[in-house]
């Protein structure tokens, strides 16, 4: 009975990792590179590439701060924001910025 379990165990340990693998599908994933650019300096953000979409600015908790309207080469914009962490997404793209 012991040998069953010595040779058993090792198996199941074995192939455990297989069948715990994420097997949903990856449709909703963008693999291609964007073109999206951000440069912050200061409290200016430049974003170009936006193909006409909205700029969506979030804090860290996940609360929208201000959306922007933008046209099809992008946009320069000063944000009246304290100091600290953001998110803006941009379509699919999302990108942390730090403005100082």
């Amino acid at each position: 009975m012991k040998k069953i379990l010595f040779i058993i165990l090792p198996l199941v340990l074995f192939f455990a990792p297989a069948f715990a693998l994420d097997t949903t599908d990856n449709d909703g994933i963008e693999t291609s590179i964007s073109a999206v650019s951000i440069t912050v300096s200061g409290n200016t953000v430049r974003v170009s590439g936006t193909n006409g979409e909205d700029i969506e600015v979030f804090n860290l908790t996940g609360t929208k701060v201000t959306t922007i309207k933008t046209d099809n080469t992008g946009k320069t914009f000063t944000v009246n924001l304290p100091k600290g962490c953001y998110l803006l997404k941009i379509g699919k793209v999302v990108r942390k910025i730090s403005i100082r």
